[in-house]
């Protein structure tokens, strides 16, 4: 795979992908989102994290760092992962900060001054691009440019924002998640305050961070990948990313996305691949067979569709209802997330270009993860 479809979002899939070679030596970067993925809100790395990427890289795979976080700079954040044991520079880490600092640069006058509205990491990636960051509306900027700046960040900094944008300024955003995890909690992100800037002037932000190209132009053009492969725990940003960019995915059972959410994925959410954490770079990835009666078979497991309602059975590929075995499926072996393969196949089949609406309760009950 090339990125020679880079910008053209491919067809949305109808099940899960196979790879007979393990993900780390198909692709030949992995473009790796960070919180819920390598480490938790709280900084600590999630289990088999640093073991499976210390694995990849001295496979071969190169490792690049790709956040929607703007506060924090590419030197933080690689400094950090070196502490948790990822020996990081700060060359592998993209930002959105970054993303938006090139879009502000490829459409303003080098030189040129911007509102800033953030933290440290879109200053950084201002100055990069030989802007000037600016703190008034009434510092003659050419634009405004709006990125998470912490908890601490002043309503007046709004203020400014609304003052320049009512003027008719350009206004450029990092990202628009609304959230963001912190070790105490859910927070407000980047997308909060922007909608207290677009309530005041009803105007709205050119935004560079994921789930859009800009992002991923950016990680492309500063990591060299000719085989990427996006890995993530968000449907709305990592894996939508990836649809966007034409480029492969791998959704990770770490973070924000769970199972059910998983099988409700409208076509631009559904990864080409599922792990339960990072060690599924490192192993070949099974192929979801079609089974009978338009049932499908992933690894022992079978999925189909009865009466509005997902079933998941374990008799094999011939068979397309529940069977017999019952709770003693765990017992024979059986890896619970070909269980979720196959339900993605069903799920996604039945619902084609839409969201999938079946009850997955017993499905998932079975599975251990209702």
């Amino acid at each position: 795979m090339t990125m020679t479809g880079f910008g053209q979002a491919r067809q949305g899939r109808n099940r899960p992908g196979g790879s007979a070679r393990a993900l780390s030596e198909a692709y030949d970067t992995a473009l790796l989102d960070l919180d819920g993925v390598v480490y938790y809100a709280g900084g600590h790395a999630i289990p088999y994290a640093v073991e499976a990427l210390g694995a990849a890289r001295a496979g071969g795979m190169h490792l690049a760092y790709v956040t929607n976080n703007a506060l924090r700079t590419p030197d933080t954040v690689a400094a950090h992962l070196t502490e948790l044991g990822l020996p990081t520079g700060p060359a592998d880490v993209i930002t959105s900060a970054q993303a938006v600092a090139r879009l502000v640069a490829d459409e303003v006058p080098p030189g040129s001054r911007v509102l800033l509205i953030g933290g440290e990491g879109l200053r950084v990636a201002l100055l990069e691009r030989g802007l000037v960051p600016v703190d008034s509306a009434d510092d003659d900027p050419v634009a405004v440019v709006q990125g998470y700046g912490g908890p601490e960040t002043p309503w007046s900094r709004f203020a400014e924002a609304s003052y320049a944008v009512g003027r008719g300024l350009p206004w450029y955003a990092s990202n628009t998640d609304l959230t963001v995890p912190t070790a105490r909690g859910i927070g407000p992100g980047t997308g909060a305050a922007i909608e207290v800037v677009r309530i005041a002037t009803g105007a709205e932000p050119r935004v560079a961070g994921k789930p859009l190209p800009p992002m991923h132009r950016e990680t492309v053009l500063r990591t060299g990948a000719e085989r990427p492969l996006v890995v993530g725990d968000r449907l709305d940003t990592d894996i939508e990313g990836a649809f966007n960019g034409g480029v492969d995915s791998l959704l990770v059972l770490t973070g924000v996305t769970d199972v059910a959410a998983l099988l409700a994925a409208v076509p631009e959410h559904r990864p080409t691949y599922v792990a339960a954490d990072l060690r599924g770079l490192l192993v070949p990835q099974p192929e979801v067979a079609d089974g009978a009666d338009g049932a499908f078979w992933c690894g022992g497991w079978t999925a189909s569709v009865s009466g509005g309602a997902l079933l998941l059975d374990s008799a094999g590929p011939d068979s397309a209802g529940p069977d017999s075995v019952g709770s003693d499926s765990t017992e024979r072996g059986l890896d619970p997330l070909d269980g979720v393969r196959a339900l993605c196949a069903a799920a996604w089949t039945e619902a084609g270009a839409g969201a999938c609406g079946l009850d997955a309760t017993k499905a998932l009950e079975r599975l251990g993860l209702g």
